[in-house]
């Protein structure tokens, strides 16, 4: 499955290659490290929209375009654990190996405990190991639509608390802490995506601690029903990296697992993540 892009101004064609039915593609003819024309991004973007994640093989480029590239899908976030010093504030370095174990090998979306959780991320791979490493999303979309249609009729009215105070525990600091610039957020169970009107489940194990209104005993009850939809096979899709290679991620409608099944080799990634907008549900 291929979408075919042409883009016009000088640029290369490019096309993007469908790795299952519902999620992934890769995007191949294309160089980030050009100043690409308006309607190149827009295209990129469509992709992005209609794959949830894209790919892009042997892109070379260095932080500064990796930055510039991010920046025209949007205001860029710094995130809380990017020492205050570093060249560049909107990188975050995902270093792995002997004594730095991976954070993200669990289901998660990024930074859902915001008021406002990312659009997305763009993941640019620098050092990886000889074999494993991969990263799988998941499509929450699918996931919405695979559940049972009493379920999708109740849940669109529940909300739920999501809470990132383990950054700060991590780092040897109390909870509280971490609430004063990032309080508790209470979102929609399921999220209407702004761009494509489509439904998806915005609950997670990283982040997402109870529901609202539920007791203690419904909210564990359901939650652990809900993150479960991630591991159907038929919602993902798997990432092989290699050295320079790119994944960008759609975080209102994906989750995804970055596999820690490497060390001690070393991996070196460098992400960098777009501004999103506050979750909302449309009624039906």
């Amino acid at each position: 499955m291929s979408m075919n892009l042409a883009i016009p101004d000088g640029c290369a064609h490019f096309e993007a290659v469908g790795l299952t039915p519902t999620i992934g593609a890769e995007i191949r003819g294309i160089n980030l490290a050009a100043d690409l024309p308006d309607e190149a991004i827009a295209h990129i973007r469509k992709a992005l929209l209609r794959h949830k994640v894209i790919f892009f093989r042997d892109q070379d480029i260095t932080r500064d375009q990796h930055v510039a590239f991010a920046r025209r899908f949007g205001e860029l976030e710094v995130h809380p654990m990017t020492p205050a010093d570093q060249p560049h504030p909107e990188v975050l370095l995902l270093n792995s190996g002997p004594g730095h174990r991976t954070m993200a090998d669990h289901w998660h979306s990024d930074v859902t405990w915001r008021a406002e959780p990312s659009l997305g991320s763009i993941l640019r791979a620098r050092r990886v190991p000889e074999v494993g490493g991969d990263t799988v999303w998941a499509d929450m979309v699918a996931a919405f639509e695979g559940l049972s249609p009493a379920l999708k009729a109740w849940l669109p009215g529940l909300t739920a608390v999501h809470d990132g105070s383990a950054f700060a525990v991590m780092q040897g600091k109390p909870a509280e802490s971490f609430y004063e610039l990032y309080p508790p957020q209470h979102h929609p169970i399921v999220r209407t995506h702004p761009e494509t009107g489509a439904r998806a489940l915005f609950v997670n194990s990283g982040f997402t601690k109870s529901i609202d209104g539920l007791s203690r005993k419904e909210s564990d009850w359901l939650l652990d029903h809900l993150f479960s939809q991630v591991a159907v096979p038929e919602y993902q899709c798997r990432f092989r990296w290699t050295a320079n290679s790119i994944a960008f991620w759609d975080n209102r409608s994906t989750q995804h697992y970055a596999t820690a099944d490497y060390l001690p080799a070393i991996r070196e990634m460098d992400r960098v993540t777009i501004v999103g907008d506050r979750p909302f549900c449309e009624p039906v």
